[in-house]
């Protein structure tokens, strides 16, 4: 950790992530300015841009605060098999619903390989509840919001 003044040590790595949220709500803040208004009135569908840039400038806040602080717990160590897992996971996701086989088995994958990296041993048990999770978000997103979400043979059986 680099020294301010003494006795108080910056934590870089916070820091630099602070800088990395607040390049990332300004890349989503000039982004949402070329989306074309869809709504007569109100707010539309464009503002939410401008809310998750908020939300990052908020992150990017609480790191930078934490990065001066000095009483920061000790990070964990790497464990590049669960990165290796989600990544399966996001790869599978991809890979799934690139091959038309639908949002609900796409995210059933995703949630049991992010579960396996997290340590949970009972990967059949957690492709179901992914199934289950991914049916109700499917569903919520496609009759209540009216929404698309990539569809597959289940999701048109639906």
């Amino acid at each position: 950790m680099a020294q301010i003044s003494p006795g108080k040590a910056v934590d870089r790595p916070t820091l630099v992530v602070g800088v990395l949220l607040v390049v990332l709500a300004g890349i989503t803040a000039w982004n949402a300015r070329t989306l074309t208004s869809t709504s007569t009135y109100g707010m539309g569908p464009e503002a939410m841009p401008y809310v998750i840039a908020i939300g990052l400038v908020l992150l990017a806040i609480g790191h930078f605060v934490m990065a001066f602080r000095s009483a920061l717990p000790a990070r964990e160590e790497l464990d590049p098999i669960a990165i290796a897992w989600i990544a399966i996971g996001l790869a599978a996701l991809i890979a799934l619903i690139g091959f038309g086989a639908g949002f609900i088995p796409a995210m059933a994958v995703l949630f049991a390989s992010t579960a396996r990296a997290f340590g949970r041993r009972a990967f059949l048990i957690d492709l179901a509840i992914g199934f289950v999770l991914g049916f109700i978000v499917y569903m919520m997103f496609t009759k209540l919001l009216t929404l698309a979400l990539p569809e597959g043979p289940l999701e048109r059986f639906l």
